[in-house]
């Protein structure tokens, strides 16, 4: 599996919802889930699980799964 499958697959995982709702395209506004503290766990389970890290100035500006993609170097 792809570093951005395991991204997108983590994120949805996080968030509860189905993997096919999270795509590379997907922003916090198009899913229901994805509120400010979601988006904190979000970054905490890619460094847990992955060994992403993230600085929080970073994340807290990013709002889309690429912005996401992007930081971890996964596109």
């Amino acid at each position: 599996m792809e570093l951005q499958d395991k991204i997108i697959a983590l994120i949805a995982d996080v968030l509860g919802v189905e993997p096919t709702v999270i795509t590379a395209d997907t922003k916090m506004e198009d899913v229901e889930e994805w509120d400010s503290l979601m988006h904190v766990m979000i970054i905490g389970e890619l460094e847990s699980r992955l060994g992403i890290s993230i600085p929080l100035e970073e994340a807290a500006e990013m709002e889309s799964v690429r912005e996401i993609l992007e930081k971890a170097g996964a596109v």
